[in-house]
């Protein structure tokens, strides 16, 4: 898979979402109606190293990493317990190969917040981590819902 194709499927898939692009990173934010500022952000398809993110080491060529919002309960029946917070420029501390192409991997910086990630997912992996977008833009409509005052 591509980014193009991933973000596609993503705007094509979950209505009312809204894709801003910023320092190398496209994230894609639920806001129907335009209701916040920014919305709720669900996923991201990130594709260079930022100041606090270098783990996946994304300035290698055509290396970009797709980003994924999902429950706390999701990522523990994936990976366990969710890691500690790291230390600002740190990495959370799981074990995982960050760099590692076309595997589910906590994220390595908001793995602590149930974000999880893969990096140049091939089209087997993108199908098998479908429901995890799907339940991604889920949260995002609940947290949306709480957020301007309409509760779930």
């Amino acid at each position: 898979m591509d980014m193009f194709s991933i973000a596609q499927y993503i705007q094509k898939t979950f209505v009312d979402v809204y894709p801003i692009a910023a320092w190398g990173e496209t994230s894609y934010f639920y806001n129907p109606e335009r209701m916040l500022p920014r919305g709720i952000y669900f996923a991201t398809l990130k594709e260079k190293d930022g100041q606090n993110d270098g783990a996946s080491n994304l300035n290698r060529s055509d290396v970009f990493r797709l980003n994924i919002g999902i429950s706390k309960l999701t990522y523990r029946s994936l990976f366990g317990q969710q890691p500690s917070r790291p230390h600002a420029g740190s990495v959370v501390d799981t074990g995982h190969d960050f760099t590692a192409l076309d595997q589910l991997i906590p994220h390595p910086v908001y793995g602590w917040m149930s974000w999880v990630s893969v990096l140049n997912p091939s089209a087997v992996t993108f199908e098998a981590i479908k429901p995890l977008l799907i339940e991604a833009y889920g949260l995002a409509v609940s947290k949306h819902r709480k957020r301007i005052g309409l509760g779930r």
